[in-house]
């Protein structure tokens, strides 16, 4: 297990420094930040003082070689714009961000995990059906729509939820919580729903696929013949080894709701990490650019580590296969 783990941490780490160059020379070949940042009534002495400042005048290789140095000791850069740290800006925004995408996770598992069940073990049922049918409208229609449409329904005509911002907060383990609050579950309500809709959808299908899978399955049969309670066949057999495919879909899902946040925080003005990379990709502020991107790589990378651990642990054959 150990020799396992360090194998896994080496090729993360491999993974995060492939990116760093990836992310950096790409950023770095679109666009010139110096004509967004730069007045125009700055004379060529001021100009160029002004793209030494902020360490553009080096090659494109020496300026990666200072952005590596400073990584490995958590300095990122600092902001064109802001003037202050890129990682703490980040950092700043990204509480929100995490919330918001745990918070559709949770209702992708909670809705669609136990709506699958019932989709697999009665697949000839009119509900089943009409949940088949119901998830590729979720799968098909655009995020961005969906979220008009709800703020239309629940906050123009129907004044049930609020249609923007994060409401009322509380402080735990010094962080901004909406979980802790009734206005800021009101708040959460609508983005999370929306940017959860897709995951709904997606955990139904894959759900209903592995149990279909499952049932037929000899220990299934053999459970049965026991004697065992429908409910306990399917909580104990059909619902564990349906989850070891899920866990890897559904870890790697959290990562991308992180990462494709941001159309959801926009419209809903929801005071997230995506709001700020809009904006920093529209002034070319590349730290803050290169900073969030590298936060997405890492917690891409530590997500699929912790799926890794879980997947061997809900199915034996995978540390059989690992202790080889």
């Amino acid at each position: 297990m150990t020799a396992w783990l360090l194998r896994r941490i080496g090729q993360a780490a491999l993974v995060v420094l492939a990116m760093t160059i990836i992310v950096f020379v790409g950023l770095h070949a679109i666009g010139n930040p110096v004509d967004i940042l730069i007045g125009d009534d700055m004379n060529q002495q001021e100009r160029l003082a002004a793209i030494a400042r902020l360490g553009l005048d080096q090659p494109l290789w020496q300026q990666y070689i200072a952005f590596a140095k400073g990584a490995l000791s958590g300095n990122l850069g600092k902001s064109f714009v802001y003037q202050e740290d890129a990682v703490r800006l980040i950092l700043q925004r990204l509480p929100a961000t995490l919330e918001l995408a745990v918070s559709a996770l949770l209702l992708a598992v909670l809705l669609g995990v136990p709506m699958g069940l019932f989709a697999g073990m009665k697949p000839d049922h009119a509900l089943s059906k009409a949940l088949m049918a119901t998830s590729i409208v979720g799968f098909s229609l655009p995020a961005f729509w969906v979220a008009l449409m709800l703020i239309m329904l629940f906050s123009v005509q129907l004044g049930w939820l609020p249609a923007s911002g994060r409401g009322e907060t509380r402080m735990f383990l010094g962080i901004a919580w909406s979980w802790l609050t009734l206005d800021g579950l009101q708040h959460l309500v609508l983005p999370a729903f929306n940017l959860a809709l897709f995951k709904i959808s997606l955990v139904l299908r894959l759900t209903r696929a592995g149990v279909r899978e499952v049932l037929p399955q000899d220990f299934v049969k053999f459970a049965r013949a026991k004697g065992l309670s429908p409910l306990r066949v399917m909580l104990a057999h059909v619902l564990r080894n349906t989850l070891i495919p899920l866990v890897t879909v559904l870890g790697l899902e959290l990562g991308s709701t992180i990462a494709y946040a941001v159309v959801t925080e926009t419209i809903f003005a929801w005071p997230g990490a995506g709001k700020l990379i809009l904006d920093s990709i529209n002034s070319l502020d590349r730290p803050v650019v290169v900073a969030y991107l590298m936060v997405v790589v890492v917690l891409f990378v530590c997500i699929n580590l912790v799926v890794d651990l879980l997947y061997r642990l809900l199915d034996p054959r995978a540390r059989l296969e690992g202790a080889k």
